[in-house]
């Protein structure tokens, strides 16, 4: 397993943006796929976005995409989100999440698929 600590949340106002990291421990990070996850209050964890572990694919909810960009630096064990036009809907608790590759793209979305996770960073979008 790795771990994992998230950094970058904040409050912003509607139509900032944001970036998220995550930084990973360990030898192997391009063998995890890097997904990252949130969870509105009162709602499930949802799939966000993740990407594969070379970087060359990435997957995104329909709720983010054209909006958010994932993005990984294997060389410095770290993932990152790109949260642009950001809309008060997008308020949660994110977290980054690393599953052991290669993974289909249902399992992508899948948070079982996902061993190890970062504690959470919190996003707040004001209208």
């Amino acid at each position: 397993q790795v771990q994992l600590i998230e950094s970058g949340g904040g409050l912003v106002q509607a139509g900032g943006s944001l970036r998220l990291s995550c930084a990973a421990s360990g030898r192997t990070f391009s063998n995890y796929v890097m997904g990252w996850f949130r969870q509105a209050p009162g709602k499930e964890r949802e799939f966000v976005a993740a990407v594969s572990g070379s970087g060359g694919s990435t997957y995104y909810a329909d709720s983010v995409k054209g909006r958010f960009t994932i993005s990984r630096d294997n060389a410095k064990n770290t993932v990152y989100l790109q949260m642009n036009s950001l809309k008060p809907e997008d308020t949660a608790v994110y977290y980054c999440a690393a599953g052991l590759g290669p993974l289909t793209i249902v399992m992508i979305t899948t948070i079982q698929s996902y061993r190890s996770w970062g504690q959470g960073t919190q996003v707040t979008v004001s209208s």
